[in-house]
């Protein structure tokens, strides 16, 4: 069959066709223990039967209806991310380079052309869109589509210096991934992000939380904020918010909002009934404090035992939270995760040579320890034919 998509995607050769929690099944009929979970997006696992039920529920009644119009789906997803996020005002979109696009004409809306720059971090990743490519702090990503939306300006990743020199008059946001997700698995020192907030209140600066990769319980926290004990102004929500659909969030103020007038910002698709329904699901799952305890007590045994690999040379260091895990190596990491598939496991990478890591937050201990078995196989297999 030819393939007819833009080739964008360097892919791997399995072909799924259906999952079940934890695992993926291709077209052969062979199992894969899934640690991508879809780039974060399928939190509990595939083809959840809640998720599943409601989806189905809703998809009798009514699949989409323009947002010139109240819908019920809305209301009650909005109902659970006011609770769960401590927020007040939310806009509904498709995906998290939305969210990223949205938060950036909030950001300069609110000051009324006042400030208009955006401070954003070394090694960042915020989406491909213009806006959120902008944002984005990696060059590799930005050759070819110069120039970029003019007022992006990016600094060291932990280093309180480098942003107060970089904040001027002009600066509306500062956006931060409090864990660098495609960047490698880089965590925000906690006492640096408390001082980038006490940083960006002095300054009359908004600071804006990308927790598109890090929020729904990744990190064992239903936003990652709770774990630095820091608030953010905006909280950028998506990838596991909408249980596998299009569902993408920004999250913040009654005072932020109230910036933007009707027509100022929109969506046709975004907070569509299908996607709300699913979120609403996701979220009565995921927002449970029994589920995250589980989720922090599953992220410690793997942090525990992924520091055994540390003693393979290839081995570089262990980086994470949760169930977010970076094993970086001194090889590139593309022909392991081919070898991981081959033994029926899937994973991701974040750059040339960071294995990465994000199991479906239903995973268990068990399938956890079968997980770190084959990565400690495939690597020390690796290592001896490096050696040979």
């Amino acid at each position: 069959m030819e393939d007819r998509f833009f080739p964008i995607y360097k892919r791997f050769k399995p072909v799924f066709v259906r999952g079940e929690g934890v695992w993926l099944i291709d077209e052969n009929g062979k199992r894969y223990l899934d640690l991508s979970s879809g780039i974060g997006v399928n939190a509990l696992g595939h083809a959840h039967p809640e998720v599943v039920r409601r989806v189905k529920e809703q998809s009798e009644k009514l699949f989409h209806v323009s947002n010139l119009f109240y819908n019920l789906p809305q209301f009650e997803l909005l109902e659970r991310l006011a609770s769960l996020t401590k927020r007040e005002a939310f806009f509904l979109c498709n995906s998290g380079a939305e969210a990223v696009e949205a938060s950036i004409k909030f950001a300069r809306k609110f000051y009324q052309g006042k400030k208009w720059k955006i401070i954003s971090m070394n090694n960042s990743f915020h989406g491909r869109t213009y806006g959120a490519l902008s944002a984005t702090g990696q060059k590799k990503y930005h050759e070819g589509f110069e120039p970029l939306v003019p007022g992006f300006t990016y600094v060291p990743f932990n280093d309180i210096s480098a942003l107060k020199e970089a904040i001027d008059e002009e600066t509306c946001a500062v956006i931060i991934e409090p864990i660098q997700g495609e960047g490698g698995i880089h965590l925000a020192n906690k006492e640096y992000l408390k001082e980038v907030r006490e940083l960006t209140l002095e300054e009359d600066v908004l600071l804006i939380f990308d927790e598109i990769q890090t929020g729904i319980g990744r990190t064992g926290y239903f936003l990652a904020e709770e774990f630095y004990g820091v608030k953010a102004d905006i909280v950028l929500l998506a990838k596991a918010l909408g249980g596998g659909l299009p569902l993408g969030a920004v999250c913040t103020s009654k005072e932020i909002a109230k910036a933007m007038e009707p027509g100022a910002h929109g969506t046709t698709m975004g907070g569509n009934l299908l996607a709300c329904v699913a979120g609403s699901a996701v979220l009565d799952i995921v927002g449970n404090d029994k589920f995250l305890k589980e989720v922090r007590e599953k992220g410690e045994y793997l942090e525990k035992n992924l520091m055994d690999l540390l003693e393979i040379p290839i081995v570089k260091e262990i980086r994470g939270k949760g169930l977010m895990w970076g094993i970086e190596l001194n090889i590139k990491v593309r022909e392991i995760l081919e070898e991981l598939i081959e033994r029926g496991i899937v994973a991701l990478s974040a750059g040339e040579n960071v294995l990465r890591l994000l199991p479906p937050l239903i995973i268990t201990q068990e399938e956890l320890e079968l997980s770190i078995e084959n990565i400690k196989e495939v690597l020390k297999k690796r290592c001896s034919n490096n050696e040979g």
